[in-house]
């Protein structure tokens, strides 16, 4: 008698970004290592889609952000949502997981949560730093929150709302593991010329703001650095969007989309220039001086400056508690005060020393509970508190 094949059991995934992207590649990797049988559904970038998952629509439609940028979009983005919904109920899959993203995440979570499936929510809302009355609508929503930061767990248990520590993905993402040499050899950069990392971000919304101030910086900084080299990391989607946008710079960027290639570029760079997010934890990880800078919609900004409760908008200064970096933000966007910064980073060893030292006891708080199974990462810590809640069937209303 032929022996019968186990039936698959089904996670519908939603990831709505690059870094989402590449967080659930890393969780399938670790679920589908404790449980070969498992299969993935649901809505994901490149990264997820190579490891097999089926993209319900481009992952790249929910990539938005900020308040004024999303309303144009508003019916786009209820066509997806009930899209992804219908597709739940039809699915009736074993379990759900939607990864960061709250904008849209959260509200595809009301929409099903009649439905007696476990749900997971893995990236916590950042409601500690705005909009803190939002946790009144989370009991009910997943049955599971997976937080990456060590204080969000306490922080969520004070407010009534359960929550579990697993650590953060940077320490997986290997971005120290560049090699210089490799980098100024492949992109003919003599050594002793100083190259500069440039971070966007993820998002074609977003993409714009920066980039134009960034090229203003880049021709008052060729002034007193004649030779400095500056470096774009985006992502395949975004790279089209970002060579249209430097195509009159001053000194053309070498754009990297490659993962490896972008680590080199780390272990090359005498300083970077970022975004606030995850990539200010990649640098720090890679020992890259950085300065933050960010802008956006000025409504947008005007709306949340009344509502932010925290001191940093940097992650890395979030954890010290401190500035660690300098965060230049909106007003301080600005080419001659970009200018001024990187120069002191990459001119100023004592500057760019202070940063390197700070960044390693940051970086030892975000390492996965000691008990973590199998390889001990933070994506093996969320495989096994999701393999947890899926064996024991719903537990939330």
């Amino acid at each position: 008698m032929r022996e019968q094949k186990p039936i698959p059991r089904v996670i519908w995934l939603l990831a709505g970004e690059a870094s989402g992207d590449v967080l659930g590649a890393r969780l399938m990797q670790a679920l589908h290592a404790a449980d070969p049988h498992l299969a993935f559904v649901g809505v994901g970038g490149t990264r997820m889609e190579a490891l097999g998952l089926q993209s319900l629509f481009p992952m790249h439609e929910l990539a938005l952000m900020g308040l004024v940028e999303v309303l144009p979009r508003l019916r786009s983005l209820s066509r997806r949502l009930n899209e992804a919904a219908l597709d739940i109920e039809r699915r009736q899959p074993t379990m759900i997981v939607t990864i960061d993203s709250p904008g849209f995440a959260l509200r595809l979570l009301k929409r099903i949560r009649h439905l007696d499936i476990p749900r997971v929510h893995y990236v916590a809302p950042q409601v500690w730093a705005w909009r803190e009355k939002r946790v009144k609508e989370f009991p009910g929503l997943w049955d599971r929150l997976l937080c990456l930061l060590p204080f969000e767990a306490e922080w969520f248990a004070e407010r009534g709302i359960e929550a579990q520590f697993v650590g953060h993905p940077v320490l997986q993402s290997e971005a120290d593991k560049g090699d210089a040499q490799r980098f100024r050899t492949r992109h003919d950069i003599p050594e002793g010329v100083p190259i500069l990392v440039l971070m966007p971000g993820s998002r074609r919304s977003e993409v714009p703001r920066l980039l134009p101030v960034f090229g203003q910086m880049l021709t008052l900084l060729k002034r007193r650095l004649p030779d400095i080299r500056p470096v774009i990391p985006v992502s395949p989607i975004v790279a089209p969007t970002v060579r249209a946008a430097v195509a009159d710079w001053p000194v053309q960027p070498c754009i990297v989309t490659d993962l490896h290639d972008k680590h080199d570029a780390f272990a090359a760079a005498g300083a970077a220039l970022t975004k606030s997010g995850t990539s200010t934890l990649e640098l720090a990880l890679a020992r890259v001086p950085m300065a933050v800078t960010y802008r956006v919609n000025p409504l947008t900004a005007f709306i949340v400056r009344r509502l932010i409760r925290v001191p940093f908008v940097a992650m890395i200064n979030l954890l010290a508690r401190r500035g660690i970096v300098p965060e230049l933000l909106q007003e301080q966007c600005r080419p001659s005060v970009l200018a001024k910064t990187v120069e002191t980073l990459l001119c100023d060893p004592a500057v760019a020393d202070a940063q390197r030292q700070a960044f390693g006891d940051v970086l030892a708080q975000l390492r996965p509970p000691s008990d973590t199974p199998r390889g001990g990462t933070a994506a093996d810590a969320a495989a096994a508190a999701i393999l947890e809640l899926m064996n024991q069937g719903p537990v939330a209303a």
